[in-house]
């Protein structure tokens, strides 16, 4: 995908790039393959690929979802900062936090939003289940979003203890969203949310298969979910 194909595609989604904006997305690509030499953020370093796996794909989850809303986003295991930083690039009004374990990646991702004059961000070192258990984080997010970090079993336990009644989680899944869905359906249930929509779509050019989860707290979450670091992938709530 090259930078045209990238705007035109946006906005054929009705998303509309500045000129400011699209310097950010290259000065952040930049920044990914620089950083990428000193430490593992990303195995896609070719622009045409990040554009389209990383900056595209994760702008994606607002073609199903409204972030022109005044939002606090919570995004888990971000990693390198997907796919919550595009969104905020994308919708600069937004509040984000990003936890992840890793304290080498936020150091990155400090610097990414200091570059990028990026404000109302803020990355915590933590692990999401010791995050969650916080009481200060817990059900307090209008949104939070999850891209590949785990099988939705898992994934429903570290991130729906963070997000508020009549709030949204959105979880970013490849082709096996479908089997997995069908494996979480209770874990969901019983962490308060309910799945409104799965919508499914292919990534332009390459033609992989892509599904964005939406789905709602409803009830709060029972005060010892998430369980301690680890359990949640060790046992999971099937």
């Amino acid at each position: 995908m090259n930078i045209e194909q990238f705007i035109s595609m946006l906005e054929e989604k009705g998303i509309s790039l500045s000129s400011q904006q699209l310097e950010q997305f290259e000065a952040y690509y930049q920044l990914l393959v620089e950083w990428n030499e000193k430490m593992n953020l990303t195995a896609i370093t070719e622009r045409s690929e990040v554009y389209l796996k990383h900056f595209y794909d994760s702008i994606s989850a607002a073609f199903y979802f409204d972030f022109n809303q005044p939002l606090h986003i919570c995004d888990v295991g971000a990693g390198a900062g997907f796919p919550s930083i595009p969104i905020k690039i994308a919708f600069p009004h937004l509040k984000v936090t990003i936890v992840d374990s890793l304290n080498k990646r936020i150091h990155f991702l400090e610097n990414l939003a200091t570059e990028l004059n990026l404000e109302n961000v803020r990355f915590i070192h933590d692990r999401a289940e010791t995050f969650g258990q916080k009481q200060e984080n817990r059900e307090f997010y209008d949104v939070v979003t999850a891209r590949a970090v785990a099988r939705m079993s898992v994934l429903s336990e570290l991130c729906l203890p963070l997000v508020k009644i009549g709030g949204t989680f959105i979880a970013m899944k490849a082709a096996s969203a479908k089997e997995e869905l069908d494996s979480a359906k209770k874990a969901i249930s019983i962490l308060g949310g309910k799945l409104q929509e799965i919508n499914s779509f292919k990534l332009p050019i390459e033609e992989s298969e892509r599904n964005i989860l939406i789905i709602q707290k409803e009830k709060k979450t029972q005060k010892k979910y998430p369980r301690k670091p680890g359990m949640p992938n060790k046992m999971p709530i099937e």
